[in-house]
């Protein structure tokens, strides 16, 4: 038999670099990524269930950040006995000049009030003093919910839950790399080098997208879901805890994996089977698809939907336009144009930050009408 010498002009970068295997091999090799991923998964969990007070602690602090809304414009006062808080409560104009917290020339929304012993001659009383306490107000701006279990067997069950989702979190980077040695074999060069480039690129975006949701738009998704609750005339100020810690690690990884979507599809760019043109027809889909995943993965209710669906599909726009960078022949004019569109985007957003951090509760204040719906 003659001898073939290689072809020159095949491309090397096809090579798919891994030895052939039968079918059951490939078999036995998935049954050991199972089994791997499966310890790691169990240790990450065993970990978070030892630390699941600290864990806990984790998942509460968007609740201490999230704003409370008080209905109508009417005051409130926080009072104290000595060193215990007895609540917050709304008072009327009347009220508040014969407790002395505001006057007929200026009106404190927050105000602080300490209830405590006087001696008058023989006698002891119990007086209020109006006080300067600006830790007192800014704690009265803050939401406190009580998390609560309804059940002997709560406290293990959520304790199960903060490890499960604790111990997803912590082991997910490990399984990645099990699966990326079980996939990589098969793969070419050129597509291993997009790959890489993916999870790299789609590790930092899912963290982006944790973070994002944890810090601005949980507090913000928590506010609101009282708020909803007081306007649909319900009480707000106690929670079922596996409800709560389901929501908040949903809303989460919801949000992490909704981040990966722009790798997702600049990888199927760069692979040919995807284009610019295809996906700005795609826009209304994307709408659709994204306001369904919001409804799946948040609470089942307009505001949490809207919110996760909307950054969503801001991340689906500027994966668009940049498949139209790659299309262009002229580089640095589709510079300049996305540079002016980021600019647009961000002003967009700034102005949508100061509208309901300001304008909202201003409408609130100003509106009569408003003010009757939210009583």
């Amino acid at each position: 038999m003659a001898y073939l010498p290689p072809d020159p002009d095949l491309d090397a970068e096809d090579d798919g670099g891994g030895p052939v295997k039968s079918f059951l091999e490939h078999l036995e090799d998935f049954r050991w990524l199972l089994m791997k991923c499966a310890a790691t998964l169990a240790l990450c969990m065993l970990v978070c269930l030892i630390g699941a007070n600290y864990v806990m602690a984790i998942i509460k602090w968007p609740l201490s950040q999230a704003k409370v809304h008080y209905p109508g414009t009417n005051q409130v006062v926080s009072v104290s006995f000595g060193t215990n808080h007895l609540g917050n409560f709304p008072i009327t104009h009347a009220q508040g000049q014969l407790l002395g917290t505001e006057n007929t020339n200026s009106k404190i929304r927050y105000a602080a009030v300490v209830i405590e012993p006087v001696r008058l001659g023989t006698n002891q009383v119990l007086s209020w003093r109006v006080i300067d306490d600006p830790k007192a107000i800014a704690d009265m701006e803050r939401m406190h919910i009580d998390l609560v279990n309804l059940s002997p067997a709560g406290g293990f069950f959520v304790a199960f839950q903060v490890a499960f989702y604790g111990g997803m979190l912590l082991s997910t980077p490990v399984m990645v790399y099990f699966i990326a040695g079980f996939v990589f074999p098969a793969l070419r060069i050129k597509e291993r080098k997009y790959i890489y480039r993916a999870i790299f690129i789609g590790g930092g975006l899912f963290l982006v997208g944790v973070s994002f949701c944890y810090f601005v738009l949980m507090p913000v998704a928590l506010a609101a879901s009282q708020l909803y609750s007081q306007w649909l005339g319900l009480g707000a100020f106690e929670w079922r805890a596996e409800e709560y810690i389901g929501f908040v690690c949903k809303f989460m990884l919801g949000m992490g994996l909704g981040f990966e979507l722009p790798v997702v599809i600049l990888t199927l760019v760069k692979l040919d089977i995807l284009s610019y043109t295809t996906l700005r027809k795609m826009w209304r889909y994307m709408i659709v698809i994204n306001l369904v995943l919001g409804a799946l993965l948040t609470t089942p209710e307009v505001i949490t939907q809207i919110l996760m669906a909307g950054p969503l599909y801001g991340l689906y726009e500027i994966t668009v336009w940049i498949a139209w960078y790659w299309e262009q022949p002229d580089r640095a004019k589709a510079r300049r144009a996305l540079l002016l569109l980021v600019l647009l985007m961000v002003l967009l957003v700034y102005l949508t930050l100061l509208g309901w951090q300001y304008g909202w509760p201003w409408l609130l204040q100003h509106s009569p009408w408003l003010q009757t719906q939210m009583h």
